[in-house]
């Protein structure tokens, strides 16, 4: 059985994402499957670079790539206009052209501010995502969303632009800390959560930890089908927010000291104990879910009150007008959008929280 797994995203443009070892050993000749040699700017992270640049580089220069590379101050305090400002200026310094490409080598916040700057760069030029963390293999390296962070909230300011090809190598989980790929492990559980029961069960015992290829595939294949129905979130594209609209509001409130995945963990424990206090459930949910976080080293609380959060989230994108929209789990593998008044949201986070 080959050690790689393919998965098709059949948006516009279509792409591939590939899902194995040794990927960025080999991501030169991985590219010209797709893309014919060019400039490809390598834009990575203070954390990354020294890990796995020099490997990207030689790859894609000894298949006929033109390199240059774009270094920036890892975490979210970077993803924001100032580093976008740089990378853009980056670019145009370099002469990229509209047959040239960026590759976005690192975790969410990489392929963020590179897919932004990429959509954003003469009005769009094509982008590639090499993953380097968990987070970013099951989650946000897949479906074209990319976005900084404004003074109001995360997230604020993006555009949508569909990867032409995404390269996950799965030796780059051994270099992560544990609470790095906690942050991963969050939004896995959060898929399973959504879809599917048998794939949350998974997460309960060490399926994690033991098979990432094979629950990197799974997370992806069911985000692609989400985003091929509903490329730009009109609808049920929205489900995938599941635990979000807190988690940011944890991130905002913590100065986004509180790393992604796990500000959304705390956020996914809130809405749950919400949903069966306010009978939204179907079926007990809040401690199972609980118990698998916390089996895979997430928070289940935050220390921000409910009143901190509610203010936090009134900024969030999923606001429209004055309702906002909340992903629901009715029961494990099953959830619902479900439409509120911004002013039931402080009920509703204080329903669910627990300092």
């Amino acid at each position: 059985m080959s050690d790689f797994k393919s998965i098709s995203v059949r948006t516009s443009p279509a792409y591939t994402v590939t899902i194995g070892p040794g990927l960025l050993r080999s991501c030169g000749t991985g590219l010209r499957e797709t893309l014919s040699p060019c400039h490809m700017a390598v834009i990575t992270d203070s954390t990354v670079a020294p890990l796995y640049l020099e490997t990207v580089r030689g790859s894609l220069a000894a298949a006929g790539f033109s390199v240059s590379t774009f270094v920036f101050p890892a975490g979210e305090g970077s993803k924001n206009f100032k580093t976008l400002s740089a990378v853009l200026e980056f670019l145009a310094e370099r002469r990229l052209t509209r047959t040239d490409c960026v590759a976005a080598l690192g975790g969410g916040v990489t392929g963020d501010m590179a897919g932004f700057a990429a959509a954003v760069y003469l009005r769009g030029i094509r982008c590639v995502q090499l993953p380097t963390t968990l987070l970013s293999a099951v989650d946000s390296s897949v479906g074209g969303k990319t976005a900084i962070d404004l003074a109001a909230g995360k997230n604020l300011a993006g555009a949508f632009l569909q990867p032409a090809a995404v390269l996950c190598d799965t030796d780059c989980l051994a270099s992560l800390p544990a609470d790095v790929f906690a942050d991963g492990a969050a939004e896995a559980i959060k898929t399973g959560v959504l879809c599917d029961e048998g794939l949350f069960s998974l997460f309960e015992g060490s399926a994690l930890a033991a098979d990432p290829p094979e629950i990197i595939a799974r997370c992806v294949s069911y985000k692609a089908g989400v985003v091929e129905r509903d490329e730009r979130e009109q609808g049920e594209r929205k489900l995938l927010n599941l635990g979000h609209t807190v988690g940011h509001a944890i991130e905002k409130c913590s100065g986004y000291a509180v790393p992604h995945g796990h500000a959304v963990a705390a956020g996914l424990a809130v809405i749950a104990r919400a949903a069966e206090s306010l009978g939204w459930a179907e079926e007990p949910v809040a401690a199972r879910i609980a118990a698998c976080l916390s089996q895979n080293g997430l928070p289940t609380a935050t220390e921000y009150g409910a009143e901190a959060l509610a203010a936090a989230a009134s900024a969030d994108k999923k606001r429209a007008g004055g309702d906002i929209t909340l992903v629901v789990p009715r029961r494990i593998g099953c959830c619902e959008l479900k439409k509120v008044p911004l002013s039931r949201l402080l009920p509703v986070i204080r329903a669910g929280w627990e300092g």
